[in-house]
């Protein structure tokens, strides 16, 4: 089958099973890649063009345009023994990767070889890890769990003026996720750190995390959609940026639908701080810049929940997107802004 025919299929639907070597599988993905890239490129008449579309129309056609491309890519398919092993000829052991992805191995079936290489390069990372300078270690993200590869972010929770604290004094870290954030709080010095998180793989990472680095002494995680039980001097949540649907469990940790999080945390922060204890938001604003949320309903939030801004930190990011002119939301990424708002209750 040539790869014209094979991209033709893959586009109506059609998944094709690959019974052959398993490096011509990852060349013919590649023919495939090419092709759904060179039809995402061409102009559509019936489409608005990148001038005339408002930011949230570009944002829009633009994941439409990379959803289809997954689901085209992901038609190609090859065969996984009871074990996970791949059947195919010169095909690489990924029986680990897959067992931290889906669980212990059953029974023979098949996967998507693009699904496949991004577990190969999952378990790589996690073996690996990420240099986090402001916890003076590594961080190790699990599979499906989104890493901290914004170092921005990060840096901003690193040096931020800490509340008064006591010796008693407890700190929350809403939505953990990998547990960086509440690495670097216990690395502050803050002696009880809880972090919070409702996704089973995000506690598992957390808490292999913080037990490598020492901290597990310091910091407890506990399995809660939102806040724990209790009061805490300090309160800090990273939510997901953009406010729009995920289409996959990775994207939890990018997109929040109708800002889900962000206002959970906003609307029941004042009834978890102590007297003069601050919640600290670390958000993006490039939602403001694809015209997804306004500041104004930002702002409205903290007021709606009675809380007061007592300083607002901003850095810009150093990703590599913010310089790459192709990218059809360069012009938001270029004017972001990650701002980490203080917040105190009035």
């Amino acid at each position: 089958m040539t790869a014209d025919d094979a991209y033709g299929l893959a586009c109506q639907g059609t998944a094709l099973l690959w019974r052959g070597d398993f490096q011509n599988a990852r060349q013919m993905l590649l023919a495939l890649a090419s092709r759904a890239d060179r039809q995402t490129r061409k102009p559509k008449k019936s489409a608005p063009s990148s001038m005339s579309a408002s930011p949230a129309e570009a944002f829009h056609l633009h994941r439409q345009a990379r959803s289809q491309r997954a689901r085209t890519l992901g038609a190609l398919l090859v065969p996984l023994n009871e074990d996970y092993g791949i059947a195919l000829r010169r095909a690489p052991d990924i029986r680990q990767a897959c067992a931290e992805a889906f669980g212990p191995p059953g029974e023979a079936s098949v996967a998507s070889l693009r699904a496949l290489l991004g577990l190969i390069g999952a378990h790589q990372w996690r073996i690996k890890g990420i240099e986090i300078a402001a916890i003076g270690g590594r961080i190790h993200p699990h599979y499906g769990v989104f890493a901290p590869i914004r170092s921005e972010y990060v840096d901003l929770v690193a040096t931020a003026p800490l509340p008064a604290l006591s010796s008693a004094s407890v700190a929350f870290d809403v939505g953990t996720g990998t547990g960086v954030l509440a690495a670097v709080l216990a690395r502050r010095g803050i002696t009880r750190v809880i972090a919070t998180d409702q996704d089973p793989r995000a506690l598992a990472c957390a808490r292999e995390n913080l037990e490598r680095l020492g901290l597990a002494g310091r910091v407890e995680v506990v399995q809660a959609d939102l806040f724990p039980e209790g009061r805490a001097a300090l309160a800090v949540c990273n939510p997901p940026w953009v406010p729009a649907r995920p289409s996959s469990p990775i994207e939890r940790g990018i997109y929040d639908a109708e800002s889900r999080m962000l206002h959970g945390f906003l609307s029941v922060l004042p009834a978890h701080l102590e007297p003069a204890g601050e919640g600290w938001l670390i958000l993006s604003d490039l939602a403001e810049h694809l015209g997804l949320r306004p500041r104004s309903e930002l702002l409205a939030a903290f007021e709606a929940a009675g809380l007061q801004v007592v300083d607002r930190l901003d850095v810009r990011p150093k990703h590599s997107r913010v310089s790459d002119e192709t990218d059809p939301l360069h012009a938001a990424r270029a004017a972001e802004v990650t701002s980490l708002w203080r917040l105190a209750v009035r």
